[in-house]
């Protein structure tokens, strides 16, 4: 299993766009669902399951494809699938595929921020990012199942004589 070290401050900020950082793992968990390593789903199909734009994925499904997570298929019967195993995905490694880096003065100044507020968002960073860190897709596949949610069927065998 990959485990790729995403640092808290990137993962914190990213959830601070939390629709973006959402958007990313739905895109994720819908093409495990849809399609798992064998098969693809498009773009198009996708969107329409997000109710989402299409050109609104098309960065982040770039970003996610660009760190391996999702491998691009071309052509006529093409369309994203995973890169790994869904239990080699990890939420921080979905998040971190499309982190923005933290500015460096994010926020307010003066005594209390540095003494108070910054230890308090590290903590929060700290433990945001071990419960990422723990999720897999594959957790999430199996909580879609326990709510009831059932995969697409394989299409069936076609037999031509």
């Amino acid at each position: 299993m990959e485990n790729t070290d995403v640092p808290a401050a990137q993962v914190v900020a990213s959830l601070v766009r939390r629709d973006r950082a959402m958007l990313a793992v739905s895109l994720v968990l819908d093409v495990a669902f849809h399609a798992g390593r064998a098969g693809t789903v498009s773009a198009t199909d996708i969107a329409d399951r997000l109710g989402s734009a299409r050109r609104g994925l098309e960065p982040l499904l770039q970003a996610l494809t660009r760190s391996g997570l999702l491998d691009s298929i071309r052509g006529p019967r093409g369309g994203y699938r995973l890169g790994r195993a869904p239990r080699g995905i990890r939420l921080t490694d979905v998040v971190g595929a499309i982190a923005v880096e933290p500015e460096a003065s994010d926020g307010p100044g003066g005594a209390l921020q540095t003494a108070v507020i910054e230890p308090l968002w590290m903590q929060l960073s700290d433990i945001i990012t071990e419960r990422l860190g723990a999720l897999t897709i594959e957790d999430m596949l199996r909580r879609a199942a326990d709510a009831g949610l059932r995969r697409p069927a394989s299409e069936p065998l076609d037999w031509v004589i």
